[in-house]
């Protein structure tokens, strides 16, 4: 790489550098949020299947609760997991999105 291109790009990077940083904070904040909200939700299910648990009077409803808890908590962990991965692949995204651009464009072939 030349001396002109390395003068160039220097203050490109390094804006480039700032806004990806400022990028992936604010997007590792808005993960953290996601997991609390999680994490919360999980933790309401929980208190509802025990209460539900505790109100039981026979086996046949035993199986039933059963059955329809296993049925909520597998839906609910893809449903929870998919909103997980969309909202990670988003932070990494918009993180590295302000270095990409800029060393996309130096590596274009000058026109002629």
């Amino acid at each position: 790489m030349s001396m002109d291109v390395a003068e160039r790009t220097a203050p490109i990077n390094t804006d480039a550098i700032v806004k990806s940083g400022n990028a992936a904070i604010a997007g590792f904040q808005e993960l953290a949020k996601a997991y609390q909200a999680l994490a919360t939700k999980s933790a309401e299910r929980l208190s509802s299947s025990l209460q539900a648990l505790a109100a039981l009077k026979s086996p046949a409803e035993l199986m039933a609760l059963q059955g329809k808890l296993m049925s909520e908590a597998v839906d609910a962990a893809v449903k929870d997991s998919s909103n997980i991965a969309k909202l990670t692949t988003a932070v990494f995204t918009a993180a590295f999105e302000p270095i990409t651009k800029p060393m996309a464009a130096l590596h274009k072939p000058a026109s002629v």
